[in-house]
């Protein structure tokens, strides 16, 4: 996989474990009281202990952090620029200029190829006719 695809995983990964931690975070929040005026809010009947909910939150934002850590990585291994702007545009009309005689060569292939394809076409009908018309009927 190239580094800028990657880069795109990592975003997703780091995307999908801030969402979950997110909403782990609002689901295991307890309930507080907004106002004196309201009344107190119902006790939040979780299955799990005080310590999972406490130790939950710790272990999302390590992953949290490690995922981050690992797009720093990918991004510190992308090449680094070469030169200023004006550099860079010189560099892609060069590629493009590249691009262009490439893809000239590969369009006067594909037109050698099909004269090729027709002429070894025109051979074989030329030989199935020949083979049709050495039968004799029955």
């Amino acid at each position: 996989m190239d580094i800028i695809s990657q880069l795109q995983e990592q975003g997703n990964t780091i995307a999908s474990l801030a969402f979950n931690t997110f909403g782990t975070l609002q689901r295991d929040a307890p309930p507080v009281r907004l106002s004196p005026n309201y009344p107190e809010p119902p006790a939040n009947t979780t299955t799990e202990t005080p310590a999972d909910i406490a130790e939950q939150p710790k272990l999302m934002s390590a992953a949290l952090v490690k995922a981050a850590k690992q797009f720093d990585v990918l991004v510190s291994a992308l090449p680094v620029s070469e030169g200023d702007e004006e550099a860079q545009l010189k560099r892609i009309a060069e590629l493009q200029a590249e691009n262009e005689e490439v893809g000239q060569e590969l369009q006067n292939q594909l037109e050698a190829a099909e004269t090729e394809l027709r002429q070894v076409q025109g051979l074989f009908n030329e030989a199935a006719d020949n083979c049709l018309n050495l039968k004799k009927p029955d």
